[in-house]
């Protein structure tokens, strides 16, 4: 955005080309004469017209690229056009701390045409919940959590309260499609509707994505094929969507590398990187990204130790706690901070000089967002310094830089087959509802799949267990569905996920964050301590029955852990990628010679083993027979499946290696692989990952089992993986 204002009472530059004569013109004064903008941005002038004529958009732009300005400003004018009254607008966002973040921004927009935004979500006091009840705002801050809760909770009339939306905007919605959570925003906008009885109009704000059309049709749910949409991003130019659905083009993606300055450097370890940050950059402001909130602690405490000032922000911590961080950053100079993905996403935290990355991102997108929090003042540009641990984590930042240097950003994909969440909204409606057709249930989805017609096993699965009683051609909920998610109101149904029991820490009165139990259990000798918020702590008494652990502060010392869930892995194009780094590939990055040595060696000492130019490779070293597909996690899980009679059944598959029989010989590898042909099989499923699929008790133990292990496998790269020649080296003598 220009930082120069127009004079008073003029319009921004470019004003009579007719595109921002459309915006309110109080909306235009304030542009110029508060917010002091000589003129919008390329992405906020083309939101305009397809926003305030009603259509489903994507928004798509970097970090700090001006999109909750393209949304606010054409739907507030939209909204004092039309005379739009009561709450009319929904503002979705996936974390707590970016709504607390953008509330005072929004209700100013709201402000100047004498609106109203406010907040609700899981911190949200029982008193300024009761205000909104009886005091609609006119744009409501919420999370799809809270919408649930709304909707299915005895306190709010959700009908009175949003009857009235017109819009609804989905902040950072490539966050939602990736999981579950995409999944039941899309079931209770389609609510939303039925509530409503008009269509709402969605418009998603997005980073980059490589498949920006299919998330617009994505978010367009059960509509996507009648109502027409747009992507809206500077340099992407995509007609219309429409009934015909078009396939993705090429210009949505990227179609070069991103400016920016990136470096990559292998420094061997945590402490050593702890060295580099407090020597480099003295008096610049810097974000360090690490991908665990172990790692954070750790890093954190070390650079505490070596003088540094350093803030921490992660989930694990209380919301005071990273507020006070966060805060404490934005107005400091010389300090860290160092945070997990929490502040990847459109938190504001002030001016950056620096991103350093702790090893490596899983994904473009991810990284995309991390450096694109930098190069915001006028003569900066965008910056990260990878330093990387371990030889495969700089081996896995080679890989992902070479991706980004070429433009390329994974598609935004939803987890196939959510079974275990039409449970949940099957129960969810009848909560709403209090009773429920059991012939018309399929129509408060408006015929969206999964939730649909094809979910009547759950239905009848939900009813024979009790969870649904049945009764005068009428659902309503059981006593299994009040036993198991009854407690608080039936709070437990509101989010899609699970949440790992944790110990809340304390000190004193103060909230520090929170623990795993395993930190408090686990033998250790000395006195027990914790490592949380960058700072040692001493247990002085534990409360097992409330989860609740005492502590003071300590000199040094303790211990940072928490139990991580999700499907683990890499994706088949990073794998990829790092394989062609291997095979002699470099970034068009600058490179340290600590980063050049250690990738020559590498592929000096570690290649000839692993990789073959013309495709994968079996190799035998001891009694341990691996073949390097450089597949990725789910490629390999899928194949270790499909190849049972070769693979070892008794292994874990990796991101780049499968382990397979010791005595396989030449033969059985040929008839294994002309027996599969075209038939895939799913990989096999721990039953403890089933138990950690949410609301899976709702399910038939078979249907629990098949959405774990769709979500598992990866059948077009195994495809990919099984057409390629494979070389067997020393097996049996034969190469």
């Amino acid at each position: 955005m220009a930082d120069a204002g127009s004079p008073a009472g003029e319009g921004p530059e470019g004003a009579g080309d007719g595109v921002l004569d459309r915006l309110d013109p109080v909306v235009l004064h304030h542009i110029v004469n508060t917010l002091g903008w000589s003129d919008l941005r390329p992405l906020q002038r083309a939101a305009i017209a397809p926003l305030m004529d009603g259509q489903d958009a994507v928004l798509l732009a970097p970090t700090a690229g001006g999109k909750t300005e393209a949304a606010c400003f054409p739907l507030l004018s939209a909204m004092a056009a039309q005379r739009w009254t009561g709450t009319s607008v929904l503002y979705l966002c996936p974390l707590k701390a970016l709504l607390n973040n953008l509330i005072g921004r929004v209700d100013a927009y709201a402000q100047w045409l004498g609106r109203r935004a406010a907040l609700w979500h899981g911190d949200t006091g029982e008193s300024r919940r009761q205000r909104i009840r009886t005091e609609a705002p006119d744009i409501l801050l919420t999370t799809p959590e809270s919408l649930e809760a709304m909707l299915i909770g005895v306190r709010t009339d959700h009908a009175r309260l949003l009857g009235g939306l017109r819009a609804v905007v989905v902040d950072e919605v490539h966050a939602f499609a990736g999981d579950d959570r995409g999944w039941h925003l899309l079931a209770v906008l389609e609510r939303l509707e039925r509530v409503t009885g008009r269509p709402i109009q969605r418009v998603g704000l997005s980073a980059t994505v490589g498949n920006p059309g299919q998330l617009l049709r994505w978010l367009q749910g059960a509509a996507a094929g009648s109502r027409t949409g747009q992507v809206v991003a500077p340099g992407v130019h995509l007609p219309a969507t429409g009934a015909a659905g078009r396939r993705e083009r090429a210009a949505e993606a990227p179609s070069r590398r991103p400016a920016g300055e990136v470096e990559l450097d292998y420094v061997g370890s945590l402490d050593n990187a702890a060295k580099l940050i407090a020597a480099l950059h003295r008096g610049e402001k810097r974000l360090v990204f690490c991908d665990s909130r172990r790692r954070v602690e750790e890093l954190g405490a070390a650079l505490r130790a070596r003088g540094v000032t350093v803030f921490l922000s992660h989930a694990s911590l209380s919301v005071d706690e990273r507020t006070r961080s966060e805060q404490a950053f934005a107005e400091a100079r010389d300090c860290v901070i160092v945070s997990t993905s929490t502040l990847e996403l459109g938190i504001d935290v002030g001016d950056l000089d620096r991103v350093v990355q702790i090893d490596s991102p899983a994904s473009v997108a991810s990284f995309l967002q991390r450096i694109g929090r930098t190069g915001r003042r006028p003569g900066t540009v965008r910056n990260c310094l990878f330093l990387t641990t371990g030889e495969d984590t700089l081996l896995q930042a080679a890989g992902l830089l070479l991706l980004w240097s070429r433009g390329w950003v994974e598609p935004v994909l939803p987890p196939p087959g959510p079974r275990h969440l039409v449970a949940q909204q099957l129960l969810a409606v009848t909560l709403q509802q209090h009773r429920l057709g059991d012939r018309l249930w399929e129509q408060q989805w408006n015929g969206l799949a999964p939730f649909d017609r094809s979910a009547a096993p759950i239905l009848r699965h939900l009813t024979e267990e009790g969870f649904l009683d049945s009764d005068g051609g009428m659902l309503f909920v059981g006593p299994e569905a009040e036993r198991r998610f009854g407690r608080r109101h039936f709070i437990e149904l509101t989010a899609s996920f699970t949440a790992p029991p944790q110990f809340t820490v304390l000190s004193g009165r103060a909230e520090i964050g929170r623990t795993d139990p395993s930190v408090l259990t686990e033998e250790r000798p000395g006195p027990r301590r914790l490592l949380l918020g960058g700072r040692s702590w001493q247990v002085t008494y534990i409360d097992w029955k409330r989860r609740r652990v005492f502590v003071e502060p300590a000199d040094g010392g303790g211990v940072a852990k928490w139990t991580n869930g999700g499907i683990a892995g890499l994706s088949y194009a990073l794998t990829r990628a790092m394989r062609e780094v291997l095979l002699g590939a470099d970034p068009p990055v600058a490179l340290t010679r600590r980063a050049e040595a250690c990738l020559a060696g590498q592929r000096e000492t570690d290649a000839p083993g692993t990789v073959w130019p013309n495709g994968t490779l079996v190799t035998r070293v001891g009694g341990d027979v691996r073949w390097w597909t450089w597949a990725g996690y789910r490629a390999n899980a899928t194949l270790a499946a499909t190849l049972r009679s070769v693979a070892d059944p008794l292994q874990r598959p990796t991101d780049c290696w499968l382990r397979l029989r010791e005595d396989l010989t030449p033969a059985d590898w040929r008839t294994a692989r002309e027996s599969v042909g075209e038939s895939l099989v799913l990989p096999d499923v721990d039953r403890r990952a089933v138990r950690g699929l949410k609301f899976s008790a709702a399910l038939p133990e078979r249907l629990a089992a098949a959405t774990v292990a769709a979500r598992l496998a990866d059948f077009d790269s195994a495809r990919a993986v099984l057409s390629e020649p494979v070389r067997l080296a020393d097996l049996n003598g034969s190469t």
